[in-house]
């Protein structure tokens, strides 16, 4: 009996990394609620637009209950409200909103480069260097969904980089709203070189390790497009009647 007790004791303990999935599947809400926040996101429905459901089935091949889980999810990120008498709608957005992204965007990431600005080591520098390489030639290509991307990885990079784990989990719940104010910002003249420039002038701080010179081109880049933003949703407020 203490033999056989034994030999169960002594027996290789099972071989379970078979169980691990390294690479989850995609749903189908997943993909579906990629393709439709992608869509908002580069403008292919308008602010204030009505999301009619059994439309929105036949444009992505998928049912009315994936769509509702969809719509729902988009709600939470500040894409999409339920207007009463409508139903969802893609959200609108004014100055009094995107004034209020730009602000926690300013007292977020000027922290955020400044410490990685402080820290950075020759991988980082390297990371970010690639990320800009990248973001170039999207900008050449005026891609924004490629471009926004790119800048997401850029501050993905820059936040982790720093130290700034918890508040780059509170910019990722605001960046859905952040990359609408992109895209519109990004539509005007120029802008797809003057953002990568900007950018890059926080990339060059970083490099010297010079933290006061990151805040500002931040602190600049920031500003730069929160008045682009400002005389476009203005603009965009007295058309509509001052909504």
């Amino acid at each position: 009996m203490s033999q056989n007790l034994f030999a169960q004791a002594a027996a290789p303990a099972p071989n379970l990394e078979s169980l691990r999935i390294d690479t989850p599947p995609v749903t189908l809400r997943e993909m579906a609620l990629e393709r439709l926040r992608n869509a908002i996101i580069a403008g292919l429905f308008s602010p204030g637009q009505r999301l009619v459901e059994r439309t929105l089935c036949d444009q992505l091949g998928v049912s009315r209950s994936v769509i509702r889980e969809v719509l729902r999810h988009l709600e939470t990120e500040g894409l999409i409200e339920t207007a009463p008498k409508q139903g969802p709608i893609v959200a609108l957005i004014d100055w009094h909103q995107a004034r209020q992204i730009y602000d926690v965007r300013i007292a977020l990431e000027t922290t955020a480069v400044a410490d990685c600005a402080r820290n950075a080591t020759s991988a980082t520098k390297e990371k970010l260097k690639a990320v800009l390489k990248d973001l170039d030639r999207n900008s050449r290509k005026n891609d924004p969904l490629t471009i926004l991307a790119a800048t997401t990885q850029f501050y993905e990079t820059i936040f982790l980089s720093g130290g700034h784990e918890i508040a780059w989990d509170i910019v990722k719940r605001l960046n859905s709203r952040i990359s609408r104010l992109r895209v519109m910002t990004l539509a005007t003249t120029n802008r797809t070189v003057s953002g990568p420039a900007r950018m890059r002038e926080i990339f060059n701080a970083i490099e010297r390790n010079d933290p006061n010179a990151a805040d500002a081109a931040c602190r600049a880049h920031i500003s730069e497009a929160a008045e682009i933003a400002r005389t476009l949703l203005e603009s965009e407020g007295r058309h509509d009647g001052g909504r």
